[in-house]
């Protein structure tokens, strides 16, 4: 039911003169779907407290409650459910202008009316600060509201549900131009590495170029099954757990949304370009336990910002290993991707930065991976798995090799990934991996490049008419050789 609903609601934005794109139909489909999940967020609550004898105050106003303003109902005698959709319900001219002069500047409020940071109320005002309603038409807006009044969010299957389809359409975002997919990592990949680096409930875990929060909503995933969670352990994964920022506006309402419709209600990610911040004002308190984190390929900072970091540099995804290495705490551990010419770039800054990481970290495992591991992006990557506190003495490569090209139709899956996880346990030597003594590498370069020694060359099978070719060569040799010694005798 889900997935109609969004190929539906993205038929009818297509038609519309202001969403011009995919990521427009994914920005407008999320406000839209996240006040019907408020909705039906706060009927929960309202339920739970009449059965503890406790009266629950909304948060949103009568007059903005969604089945106020975008969905009335009227009772209805032979429907299903009693009720149906009250055709005066606002629509055209009306539904658009209550929207932009109302609705908005309404729970555009809520930021600055909050206690804290850490509620859900202050996280509506940060959502609705950053967004615009860009659905010219009431009256399509008007059919979008309508289908997503359909769905549900009451029973934990249907979030899931929910969340999953919400995962699909960031992932198409890909395909959408405007740099869309470097809000993407595959999700197996993220799994895997959240295995290795074996997060618990307790850590403070943090992604600095946050994208869509695919590490963190899989961190929570993964933090939630690991054991039967007590009140407080519940507490600690909402309220102080999953730290994130993220720069890009879009990518930032989409991170938000992402862990709310995961179930983390007040998610603590900030709207910021984490390399404004200068490195050198880090303090122990700003530390975090876990960093996992995916920072943008190819991407080139000003002047101003490399400033911030002791190794100048315009590389942006240098300049995030920069800022990881320093907010890691002592022991802390850390899962980060980055383009494979950091092993081996041989200017100034990518030497200093692997001297850095190697005598302030211990780098212990490196995942080498495939060409088209990143959908649409043809670069190749590695994942460094690294702890803070003891240089690096050795380093476990593993180079993973599959038998079939990645691609969109071909992606890379858990599986794939299942002897890497394996073998990871116990650093353990195989034709795909192979350690190295960090006292043999060259002290000028620093250089890490993957070179597999364990990994078996193909020997290429010749043609039968090619092996009698080479037999023919080598009998007129050996023809010509006998002559010439016997005109010596």
């Amino acid at each position: 039911m889900f997935e109609q609903t969004f190929k539906n609601i993205d038929d009818i934005l297509h038609k519309d003169a202001g969403c011009g794109s995919e990521l427009d139909y994914v920005e407008q489909t999320s406000w839209v779907l996240f006040l019907k999940y408020l909705d039906d967020l706060e009927q929960d609550k309202a339920t739970a407290a009449e059965l503890t004898g406790k009266e629950y105050t909304p948060i949103i106003a009568p007059e903005f409650q969604w089945n106020v303003w975008a969905a009335p109902k009227i009772k209805k005698s032979g429907t299903l459910s009693g009720v149906e959709m009250d055709h005066n319900a606002l629509s055209g001219d009306d539904l658009a202008d209550f929207v932009n002069i109302q609705l908005f500047p309404y729970l555009k409020k809520f930021k600055t009316e909050a206690t804290s940071a850490d509620t859900l109320e202050y996280k509506i005002g940060e959502i609705f600060s950053e967004l615009k309603n860009r659905i010219q038409s009431g009256y399509n807006l008007r059919e979008v509201i309508n289908l997503i009044d359909t769905l549900r969010f009451r029973t934990h299957a249907e979030k899931h549900e929910m969340s999953h389809l919400y995962e699909d359409k960031i992932k198409n975002m890909g395909n959408a131009g405007r740099n869309g997919g470097e809000y993407y990592t595959p999700r197996p990949l993220i799994k895997t590495i959240i295995k290795v680096v074996h997060p618990k409930i307790g850590d403070r875990i943090y992604d600095g170029a946050v994208g869509s929060a695919g590490f963190l909503v899989e961190a929570f995933d993964y933090l939630r099954n690991s054991k039967e969670l007590t009140t407080k352990d519940i507490e600690t994964l909402q309220k102080k757990t999953f730290y994130g920022k993220e720069k890009k506006s879009l990518a930032y309402i989409i991170a938000t949304m992402n862990m709310i419709l995961h179930g983390v209600e007040a998610p603590n990610i900030i709207h910021t370009n984490t390399l404004a911040e200068n490195i050198a004002d880090i303090q122990e308190k700003d530390r975090y336990d876990v960093i996992l984190a995916n920072p943008p390929f190819g991407g080139k900072e000003r002047v101003e910002v490399q400033q911030n970091f002791p190794i100048k540099t315009g590389e942006t995804a240098s300049l995030f290993m920069q800022h990881f290495v320093k907010i890691l705490k002592a022991g802390g551990k850390a899962g980060v991707v980055i383009k494979n010419t950091f092993l081996s770039n041989t200017d100034n800054a990518s030497i200093s930065l692997r001297k850095l990481l190697l005598e302030d970290c211990n780098l212990h495992t490196v995942l080498d991976l495939p060409g088209g591991t990143f959908t649409g992006a043809g670069v190749k990557t590695v994942v460094l798995f690294f702890e803070k506190g003891a240089p690096t003495r050795k380093v476990w490569f593993y180079q993973l090799n599959l038998d079939r090209n990645l691609g969109k139709t071909n992606a890379l899956n858990e599986k794939d990934l299942a002897e890497f996880v394996e073998l990871q346990k116990t650093f353990s030597e195989s034709e795909n991996s192979w350690s190295i003594d960090v006292a043999t590498i060259d002290k000028a370069t620093y250089d890490l490049s993957a070179k597999n020694p364990n990994k078996k060359e193909e020997v290429a099978l010749r043609q039968p008419n090619e092996i009698v070719e080479e037999m023919q060569r080598l009998d007129e040799e050996s023809a010509e050789v006998l002559k010439s010694i016997l005109e010596l005798i």
